[in-house]
């Protein structure tokens, strides 16, 4: 995306909890943190914030855009998420004030219908190189014991081996 869309610098943030989803069986928020560190390591224009392990629980986006307009005022701040997020993004809190205030740029996602927002000034669905990967793929083929090394760098699959996580 950083490559893709003309922001100076992507942040992802590692959420300790989607109120969107469920908690029970959500893997460790500083393991979390330590994949996307570790994945990200030898990316320039990426930054991995912890941010949201400060905020209050369960993490909502409105919060923690507010909190980091507040906190770097000179800084602008976009939202990007994939276009599954968005096929339920007036679930969101403030989804409003979400559209209202801040640029949201869309990944496009198989299977994922957004024409309804594709007109909507605040959306732009990205023209990016669409990968049919997702996180629940990678831990699914984990699980059954497939090789995921084209998928995630060595140093991330060494953590989760060494974890014994998602088996």
């Amino acid at each position: 995306m950083a490559n893709h869309s003309g922001l100076d610098e992507v942040w992802l943030v590692v959420s300790p909890h989607n109120p969107l989803k469920d908690k029970k069986g959500l893997t460790n928020m500083y393991d979390r943190l330590e994949m996307a560190q570790l994945a990200t390591e030898n990316t320039d224009h990426i930054r991995v914030s912890d941010i949201e392990f400060s905020l209050p629980q369960p993490s909502y986006t409105i919060d923690t855009l507010t909190y980091l307009r507040e906190r770097y005022p000179k800084k602008e701040f976009v939202l990007i998420m994939g276009a599954d997020n968005l096929v339920s993004f007036k679930k969101w809190k403030n989804y409003e004030v979400l559209l209202d205030n801040y640029q949201i740029y869309v990944y496009p996602r198989p299977g994922a219908d957004v024409t309804e927002w594709i007109n909507h000034p605040s959306i732009t669905v990205t023209d990016t190189p669409l990968m049919e990967i997702s996180s629940t793929f990678i831990r699914k083929a984990i699980k059954e014991g497939k090789n995921v090394q084209f998928f995630l760098p060595d140093k991330v699959i060494d953590f989760i081996d060494g974890k014994g996580m998602y088996r």
